[in-house]
């Protein structure tokens, strides 16, 4: 169920460099082919390779060397905001959008001049891109969970979460339904439900989130806890504290669950386990959808940059290639961002279900004050799913955020 490299990208490395070559100006003056200097991009080292056309395509045109660094996904941020100040940094730097708040904060990224590429991305990418008015990242990549089906003991999607619950039950299954929590909660795999009661963790505006509009403390939050913890330990038992991230994915690859809410991060494993892997949406506990958090990755563009007109013409009109895209694309599997790009690798049935569950997604903040809810939030939740008095417990982990922040 995995797309083909040969289905999407047949016409191999040549016609990227090709289309490349004859990139336009879409995102803003291009630097002349008598342009000297280099651009240093700092990427993951899984996808130097993706890469690499459009760095020669780029320097063929322009004149501009193309220096790709391939670095360590775990400190390459830390890195980035230690070394950009120095002017020692990259010019661009591979990060994900929730990265935006803090590095904006400290002054180490410029904003983007998209152009009239603007309308091309899917718009929960350019949403999440953008910060406080300014687009910050030029987006490749749209990351959600959803709900993997075992189509061979459920052949037809659930259309609510009672609705799935009883469909599993009815298969002979004693746990349908399993995703990971532990000790001390996962508040990302439970915001689908969350939202399905009105409860944001912030409100938004024009500008994006709201950092002085709390709403997880909100009506519609203490509506969430109380179902949550009628679904814990002292109520159905469908959300459990001692199932993990392994402990989830085992069920589903054992056929013990047939419901998985998770990321593509794991469909490989279901389809090697020899699973019919059906992706659904989250079925919701209300008459209101479930949304996910969509995570979105993608470059940025270093405030101490020498070169900004090349970087910003490099990431445009080069990373921003539907060409690119895909080849981004092959080395992970993961939705592109590019609207063109996505429909062409939805031809994989997988690509398309997380495409179609991303929808409904929206973006995590970026905003620095969702560092004080994360560090309440999963431990609260995983307190009302053990039996602690919901509504009580969820007023102290919105004071709790409240206090963190203001």
């Amino acid at each position: 169920m995995k797309v083909s490299k040969r289905g999407i990208l047949g016409v191999g490395a040549v016609a990227i460099a090709a289309s490349l070559t004859l990139a336009g100006c879409a995102g803003g003056e291009a630097p002349a082919k008598e342009a000297t200097g280099t651009l240093t991009v700092w990427v993951d080292t899984e996808r130097v390779d993706a890469l690499k056309d459009a760095a020669a395509a780029y320097t063929e045109k322009t004149g501009v060397e193309v220096e790709l660094v391939g670095k360590d996904n775990a400190t390459i941020k830390d890195d980035f905001i230690q070394q950009a100040p120095t002017g020692k940094g990259p010019d661009i730097v591979m990060g994900a959008h929730d990265w935006l708040g803090e590095l904006a904060t400290n002054g180490v990224v410029a904003p983007l001049e998209l152009g009239d590429t603007a309308g091309d991305y899917l718009p929960v990418a350019l949403n999440a891109a953008t910060y406080e008015g300014n687009v910050y990242l030029l987006p490749y990549a749209v990351e959600n969970i959803a709900v993997l089906r075992n189509a061979d003991i459920i052949p037809e999607p659930a259309t609510s979460f009672d609705d799935m619950i009883a469909k599993g039950k009815a298969a002979g299954l004693a746990q349908p339904f399993v995703v990971e929590q532990g000790a001390e909660g996962n508040p990302y795999h439970l915001y689908p439900f969350q939202t399905a009661f009105g409860s944001p963790v912030f409100g938004s505006g024009a500008e994006g989130y709201d950092a002085t509009d709390l709403q997880l403390g909100n009506t519609g939050g203490e509506e969430f806890a109380a179902w949550l913890g009628a679904q814990g330990k002292n109520g159905t038992g469908v959300f459990n504290t001692d199932i993990d991230g392994a402990i989830a994915k085992q069920a589903f690859l054992d056929g013990t669950a047939a419901f998985w809410l998770t990321g593509p991060w794991n469909v490989g494993a279901a389809v090697d386990a020899g699973i019919n892997v059906a992706i659904d949406t989250v079925p919701s506990p209300t008459s209101e959808a479930a949304q996910p958090f969509a995570g979105v990755k993608g470059f940025l563009l270093s405030a101490e940059s020498k070169n900004k007109v090349a970087a910003n013409d490099f990431l445009v009109n080069y990373l921003g290639s539907e060409d690119v895209q895909l080849a981004l694309f092959e080395a992970g599997h993961v939705l592109p961002a590019l609207s063109a790009a996505a429909e062409t690798a939805s031809s994989d049935p997988i690509i398309a279900g997380f495409a179609a569950v991303g929808q409904e997604a929206v973006p995590m903040p970026a905003i620095p004050a969702m560092g004080s809810v994360w560090q309440y939030w999963g431990v609260a939740e995983a307190a009302v799913i053990n039996g602690a008095d919901p509504i009580a417990t969820w007023q102290k982990l919105a004071a709790d955020v409240l206090a963190a922040i203001s």
